[in-house]
């Protein structure tokens, strides 16, 4: 495992807080825009993705790119998750990727 560039799970609240950072967060693809993907975080924020390839609308995607704004990310791995997710278990590893037990995570 390649860990010199981890990326740290977010949802939309958390992005904010790692701008200029290495993030990876998960979005339901509500437009597409021409290499610009508008998505809702798996908490309910809008999210902009730059750089990504067209995906299906209604898909969930794991973005993994880097924060350059409060709701927004600069793709670098796009990958389709389908139209089923379970977004109530993502926000719970969000919370504790990045609290108590932040530790545990790269």
């Amino acid at each position: 495992m390649d860990t010199s560039s981890p990326a740290v799970f977010v949802n939309g609240e958390i992005l904010k807080m790692y701008l200029g950072r290495r993030v990876r967060a998960v979005v339901q693809v509500m437009r597409n825009e021409g290499g610009v993907i508008i998505g809702q975080s798996t908490d309910g924020y809008q999210l902009t993705i730059k750089g990504a390839q067209s995906l299906p609308l209604s898909h969930f995607v794991e973005v993994i790119g880097v924060a350059d704004g409060n709701q927004s990310i600069r793709a670098e791995i796009c990958t389709d998750f389908g139209d089923n997710f379970d977004t109530v278990s993502y926000n719970g590893l969000c919370q504790l990727a990045n609290g108590k037990f932040k530790n545990l995570f790269l």
